[in-house]
């Protein structure tokens, strides 16, 4: 993969080297955000390591998909335990490797907690078998597992990411093979380390510490059954071909330009602090934050005023402050992309409202950035800024703003902001074109709701029955009487 290509938000992990290229093990070295020093190194996996990891997870699998729901349940419960007890050691390698804030990072494993707690609880009842009259035959569907799941996960979450995947697919009797960003290495070992100390099988679960251009060979190897991506377009692009050509199930979670409407009967100061929070989700290095705010025209300078003000309370700091609410960004490149993209917007006629300025000092610091007068053919109006940018765009009416948050290639997250609770369902439930609609709150994602987008922001869903689902054969069933 090429991890240097625009958009900056995710491992960019899928271009083709030439065949011939050395099978060598890769040195993966990280870099602290927030001061520029690097960090932690680590050995590789070559690529024939990998394959091998691959098939002994498939060896692996022969006998995890014969184990009850209960089997499974007490495990994943005890993975739920590891990371409550861990959680500030995980914390502090998120805050190291990528930058998270230690209050989000500790949040963070607390929601993948939850979420094995979640699928060890229900996996079963989502599992069911489902009986079916065929007028006296017995007949029923049963979802039975397909096998190993290859997972290239994204460094903006670096554990939800992979346990939102991880927790169901091996609740529904799957094993997993995870290939995460190559800033986070010290993630994606800590991750399997959960479950083996947990006391799963010991190669249920493995990581992979590989090159991008050394996963197409993992896709196509037959000990891997299926592949879910979280990452930019053109990676998901480049894996969902990999996967079709050996006609192997793919689920695809990309990028986001989530818009948020302001309607004019929005209570406007509790519209902004809605959309500031949304915006800044992760330093706003997030698939699912609120990147474009289309305000009615009538309310359209009100809520530039507001907006601007809930802005500058997220001012830079140390991520290991408590009271720190914007951290770095991910990298000094990321950092210097969304730089590019506000001063492209500006030049081509966006006004600066707030922030928009790179600070002289070491590390990759943005600050919280307000944009209005925003038009197409800007960065901001077209592309996924994947930072503490937020876009304002007017609309002269419900109509035209539903029309513009709809021209998007995106469709992952969107909301509304209203005070008329019917009006908000209506538009958040049958016009916006997007996987997720909230009303009055942030997008957000939870196992117990399926979560996915159409359009460039990918297909099939995680999460709820939905998500376990996916890696099944749904298989129907028929016994004559």
């Amino acid at each position: 993969m090429d991890e240097t290509t625009r958009p900056p938000e995710r491992d960019q992990s899928h271009s083709r080297e030439p065949s011939n290229a050395p099978d060598t093990r890769p040195r993966l070295s990280t870099t602290n955000p927030a001061t520029g020093q690097p960090g932690q190194s680590y050995e590789g996996h070559s690529r024939d390591e990998a394959i091998a990891i691959a098939q002994a997870v498939r060896g692996a699998f022969e006998e995890w998909r014969r184990t009850s729901f209960a089997e499974r349940a007490a495990l994943m419960k005890r993975a739920a335990e590891v990371l409550r007890r861990r959680k500030d050691e995980f914390a502090e390698l998120m805050t190291a490797e990528m930058g998270k804030l230690l209050k989000d990072g500790r949040a963070e494993a607390e929601k993948c907690a939850f979420n094995c707690d979640h699928f060890a609880e229900n996996a079963e009842r989502y599992l069911a078998r489902e009986p079916v009259d065929l007028a006296g035959s017995k007949a029923f569907v049963t979802y039975n597992p397909l096998g190993v799941v290859l997972a290239v996960m994204p460094w903006n979450f670096p554990f939800w990411q992979a346990f939102r995947f991880a927790a169901p697919g091996l609740m529904a009797g799957n094993a997993a093979v995870l290939k995460h960003a190559s800033n986070v290495p010290g993630c994606a070992l800590a991750i399997e380390s959960v479950f083996r100390e947990a006391g799963f099988p010991e190669d249920l679960f493995r990581t992979v510490l590989i090159p991008g251009r050394d996963v197409q060979a993992l896709i196509e190897n037959p000990a891997i059954a299926a592949v879910t991506l979280t990452g930019s377009v053109e990676a998901g692009r480049q894996v969902a071909g990999a996967a079709g050509a050996v006609l192997k199930k793919s689920v695809l979670e990309l990028g986001g330009s989530d818009a948020y409407l302001v309607l004019e009967d929005a209570e406007i100061e509790k519209a902004a602090r809605v959309c500031a929070a949304a915006r800044m989700v992760n330093g706003g290095q997030s698939c699912i934050a609120g990147k474009r705010f289309i305000a009615i025209a009538p309310v359209r300078e009100a809520f530039e005023r507001a907006l601007v003000e809930a802005m500058r309370s997220y001012t830079m700091g140390d991520p290991r402050d408590e009271a720190t609410k914007l951290g770095p960004m991910q990298s000094v490149k990321a950092r210097d992309d969304i730089h590019a993209q506000v001063q492209e917007s500006v030049h081509k006629g966006a006004r600066l409202l707030l922030g928009g300025e790179v600070p002289d000092q070491p590390g990759a610091w943005y600050p919280a950035t307000v944009l209005s007068g925003v038009q197409p053919g800007m960065p901001a109006y077209d592309e996924e800024v994947f930072g503490p940018v937020a876009a304002i765009i007017e609309a002269a009416d419900e109509a035209e703003a539903i029309r513009i948050a709809n021209g998007s290639q995106f469709g992952l997250g969107s909301g509304v902001l209203t005070e008329d609770l019917v009006r908000g369902e209506r538009i958040a439930a049958e016009d916006l074109e997007a996987g997720l609609s909230f009303v009055n709150g942030n997008v957000r994602s939870d196992p117990r709701m399926p979560f996915g987008g159409v359009k460039d922001s990918g297909y099939g869903r995680e999460c709820s029955h939905f998500g376990i689902r996916e890696f099944t054969n749904i298989k129907s069933v028929v016994v004559e009487r």
